[in-house]
């Protein structure tokens, strides 16, 4: 498993197990099955509805708290300050920790709350200046709501977790994040499955002997971004792990970024216009 330095100096493991619609109930079986596995990044958030079963599995792990690397979102409803405060308080007693390795603005939500999330930020400043998130970031951040951010704080965000997948490569926004010292995290690394079937990485895969999923996967690591995967079954937990051998080659990685379609290949919400509570 190799790991990337955030900004603040904190090292964050490049591949993560994602929890986005894992339900409650399946929630504990599905992370301790990552544990085992060897995982040590688990990415949840507010709007998942799963916190307190992520910190269930890891209290009950048995996995020492400084050896995972734990980031959970704050929710779309809870932009104003003292809402951003409260929430932020629950999600540490619900995941049973005095700290978050890692504490995102979700989504910016610039058509809600005056577009205004520059205070929202300057809350999650507190939570980095007394040490209860160990680094904090944003998601869904488009280059120009990055702008609001970096000229109006003294704080970088550490990540900036955005979609990408083959489809939808996202050029405009890994370039804005690395400029500006930003550690960029793919949601949806694999398109939903979407990409799975395209006979070019499917190619690519029968040609290194791996599957689909660990082609793509080994792609995103490779350009050096962090990949949240998602699955519950056991057997893709464990494969999903197993693509820090892959060796894909230049042309590999070439084909995989030509299938991008720009905006059409989106399939999760524009940040531009998401305001979704």
């Amino acid at each position: 498993m190799t790991t990337l330095t955030l900004n603040t100096g904190h090292p964050m493991p490049q591949l993560g197990y994602g929890t986005y619609k894992i339900a409650p109930e399946d929630t504990v079986r599905a992370v301790r099955l990552a544990l085992d596995a060897g995982y040590r990044h688990i990415d949840t958030a507010q709007m998942y509805g799963n916190e307190a079963e992520v910190g269930e599995a890891i209290a009950t792990s048995g996995i020492p708290r400084d050896e995972i690397f734990l980031t959970t979102k704050l929710n779309n409803t809870n932009h104003r300050a003292e809402d951003a405060r409260s929430s932020f308080a629950q999600s540490l007693e619900d995941l049973r920790t005095d700290y978050v390795d890692l504490f995102l603005i979700h989504w910016p939500l610039p058509t809600l709350y005056g577009g205004d999330f520059l205070s929202t930020w300057k809350v999650l400043e507190e939570f980095f200046a007394d040490g209860r998130a160990r680094a904090i970031g944003v998601s869904n951040f488009l280059p120009e709501h990055l702008d609001v951010l970096l000229e109006g704080s003294e704080t970088v965000p550490a990540v900036n977790q955005i979609e990408i997948h083959p489809y939808f490569t996202n050029e405009a926004s890994r370039r804005a994040n690395a400029d500006a010292g930003i550690i960029t995290q793919a949601w949806s690394p694999l398109g939903r499955g979407a990409v799975l079937d395209d006979p070019a990485i499917v190619e690519i895969a029968e040609r290194r002997g791996i599957t689909p999923a660990q082609a793509v996967l080994a792609w995103h690591v490779g350009r050096g971004d962090v990949v949240i995967p998602k699955s519950v079954t056991k057997e893709r937990i464990v494969s999903n792990m197993d693509i820090f051998d892959v060796a894909l080659s230049d042309q590999d990685y070439e084909i995989i970024t030509a299938l991008d379609r720009g905006e059409d290949g989106r399939q999760g919400s524009d940040p531009r216009t998401m305001d979704r509570l």
